[in-house]
């Protein structure tokens, strides 16, 4: 009897170690292909713990999963180069520079200038965008915008546009989603400065040529490089103070956070409106960069179009609010929430690469403890993350609810 038991013990050792070693041969691999091949509805009942082995294969399989149902739905929209969200259509064009990295293409989306003027008027503007910068590598994108309107660059559409294009960039053209870059000139410049806060976490560097930030905020920058690029004599609409006064409260801001809020001003002297292509150094600036897809700490500051996930934190989409701010930070296995602004609900999201999920962690709100487990990696958290975007780069394979208040 205890040579049986013997035995038994020493098979599930093998199993398990066999399991470790190829988790592709595990109950919960196993059941994730099944569901994904015939009900992907089913996913939800995976929220079993699983390695951190089983976590990556898992990504994998839901990423090839959901590239392939993106491939089949907006094939036509791909090849028509026009994607299509509601009433709205965003055109556009790209093209190609240099060799392909082993871990793909750089992409550069740049918009273009007009706005508040007839369509034949942004065309032109559209059609001078398609060439005014040349990577040293990369897909260059330039979109025309969806309206005439003074603010073409920074409505709602734009984000969920270029959330899409980032993501079927990847589909057909094999993108590396760590060094993707956002540029405009002129009314594509108040694009870049209302776009690039709101949605760092999808860009390795940005770039304001010529633009006006109306009511936009360096404080979502703190993870994100930006380059301000104006001409002195730009004045229309205090263009250029309000440049210089953009590079001063960056400076500031890195004074304060020298890990942060990486920049680069320059004002070109006796240049106006149009800088003669001295803005076209930004292009190269930004590709020194990739993306810190995973930061220590994030300061998130909700704008006029707010946002239900950045980079780890995440709080329900209906309780997102324009002027919310929230900063928290990482310390080793401890998770810092330095400041919640109209925040009452919020979820940290984790991956192994911010920590050891396989350890106690600790979450910490004006000195008290809100939570002192071990967290669940899961399956169901990584087919959330990924279908809230599809980014093998960025994904979260565990979550912790909180109540701050």
């Amino acid at each position: 009897m205890l040579k049986r038991f013997f035995i038994l013990g020493v098979t599930i050792v093998a199993l398990a170690a066999c399991v470790k070693k190829n988790p592709e041969n595990s109950k919960n691999i196993w059941d994730l292909k099944t569901f994904l091949s015939e009900d992907p509805g089913r996913i939800s009942e995976l929220g079993k713990h699983i390695s951190e082995d089983e976590s990556k294969l898992a990504a994998q399989l839901i990423n090839e999963h959901l590239k392939a149902e993106f491939k089949k739905k907006y094939e036509s929209e791909w090849q028509n180069e026009t994607l299509i969200l509601g009433d709205y259509q965003l055109k556009f064009k790209y093209k190609k520079f240099g060799e392909k990295p082993p871990e793909g293409w750089s992409l550069y989306i740049s918009m273009h200038g007009g706005g508040n003027a007839p369509a034949e008027v942004n065309d032109q503007q559209w059609e001078n965008q398609q060439k005014l910068y040349e990577p040293e590598e990369g897909i260059y994108m330039a979109p025309r915008a969806p309206t005439n309107t003074w603010n073409l660059w920074h409505q709602e559409h734009i984000d969920a546009f270029f959330a899409l294009f980032i993501q079927l960039a990847n589909v057909y053209e094999d993108i590396n989603t760590n060094r993707v870059y956002l540029t405009g000139y002129s009314a594509g410049g108040d694009g870049t400065y209302q776009l690039a806060p709101r949605m760092a976490d999808w860009f390795a560097a940005a770039a304001m040529m010529a633009g006006h930030p109306n009511d936009a905020s360096p404080l979502g920058l703190r993870n994100l490089p930006f380059d301000i690029q104006m001409g002195a004599e730009d004045a229309a609409y205090n263009r250029n103070n309000i440049a210089a006064k953009w590079g001063e409260e960056l400076d500031s801001l890195q004074e304060n956070d020298p890990h942060g809020y990486v920049h680069d001003v320059q004002i070109h002297e006796g240049m106006g409106h149009w800088m003669e292509k001295k803005d076209t150094v930004a292009i190269e600036w930004m590709a020194q960069f990739e993306r810190v897809a995973y930061p220590d700490k994030v300061v998130w500051k909700q704008s006029g179009v707010t946002h239900s996930r950045f980079y780890w934190l995440e709080v329900p989409k209906e309780k997102a609010v324009k002027d919310a701010e929230i900063i928290a930070s990482i310390d080793g296995q401890t998770i810092f929430i330095e400041k919640a602004d109209q925040i009452h609900e919020l979820s940290i999201l984790l991956n192994d690469k911010m920590l050891d999920p396989d350890q106690n962690v600790k979450v910490l709100y004006k000195d008290k403890v809100l939570y002192d487990a071990v967290p669940t990696r899961n399956i169901t958290s990584i087919w959330k993350s990924l279908n809230q975007r599809n980014d093998l780069n960025q994904y979260f394979s565990s979550e912790i609810a909180l109540t701050l208040n």
